[in-house]
């Protein structure tokens, strides 16, 4: 919504430019000649209408910066600590103990519906788990 705001704002601003222009235009056939009063209220309007724009756009454009590099930043603290978790739950066992060289080749850390179980090898010495 900011990006739309800031990027519309001035063309709303040169939209009143033009029109004021015209108004100018206009009062200055309609007069005949060319006077002061005649073209400095419309190009006044103009003005006006320019700096609304720019107004409305230039803290717009400021906010979606500023709010876009915040979100950049949370996204690359989240990215990392998504890693450090995900190192945290490959090189432990089931009982949150460290492996000691790391996991063993094709064991990762188990499924959340695994966890709470006996590994195979108790299982078969105390009969926990089997079925």
């Amino acid at each position: 919504l900011l990006a739309t705001v800031g990027s519309t704002a001035p063309f709303v601003g040169l939209l009143g430019t033009v029109w004021g222009i015209y108004h100018a235009l206009v009062g200055i056939a309609a007069a005949g000649q060319i006077t002061i009063d005649k073209v400095s209220g419309p190009v006044g309007e103009a003005l006006i209408m320019t700096a609304a724009g720019l107004a409305v756009a230039i803290p717009a454009v400021l906010a979606y910066n500023i709010f876009g590099r915040n979100i950049s930043r949370i996204e690359a603290d989240l990215e990392g600590f998504a890693f450090d978790l995900r190192e945290l739950l490959v090189t432990t066992d089931e009982a949150g103990h460290p492996f000691s060289d790391g996991p063993p080749l094709g064991k990762s850390a188990p499924l959340s519906s695994e966890r709470g179980s006996a590994p195979p090898e108790a299982q078969a010495v105390t009969g926990v788990g089997a079925a």
